[in-house]
């Protein structure tokens, strides 16, 4: 049996600066925007590429603003995605390589590939990963 996971719900304080972040400057696709009452409001949004969306909503969430954290996404060049976030103006970590003693900064020479990391928070406090995988090794 194949699972998959599909949502991540992302817990937000307001919905319209949340949907501004995740769509203009993270990228993501706006999958559907549905407004079920004046006290329910869904968006589901999805990073260019990936099989798992992310939705924010205003009365769904029992999450409190701020508190997902770990949440990770994975890209072919960690440097290109680096310089997207901030050409876009989204606050991020300088690229880092993890390691034995934990996080450095990495230099020209690093192979990021499963070890290249940034870290960003969107508004609301929820925080976010980049990891370069070009190769898993099982292959």
């Amino acid at each position: 049996m194949k699972w998959t996971l599909e949502v991540i719900v992302v817990p937000v304080t307001d919905l319209a600066r949340a949907r501004e972040f995740y769509a203009e400057k993270l990228g993501f696709a706006v999958d559907h925007d549905t407004r079920i009452s004046e006290d329910v409001h869904i968006v589901q949004l999805t990073p260019p590429g990936s099989g798992c969306s992310i939705v924010i909503s205003k009365g769904m969430s029992q999450m409190a603003p701020g508190s997902l954290k770990g949440v990770q996404l994975v890209v072919g060049d960690l440097r290109a995605a680096h310089a997207q976030l901030i050409e876009r103006g989204v606050p991020v970590s300088e690229v880092q390589v993890a390691g034995a003693e934990g996080f450095r900064q990495a230099t020209a020479e690093d192979d990021l590939n499963n070890q290249g990391f940034v870290f960003f928070d969107d508004p609301d406090g929820n925080s976010w990963a980049v990891q370069q995988i070009t190769s898993r090794g099982l292959d």
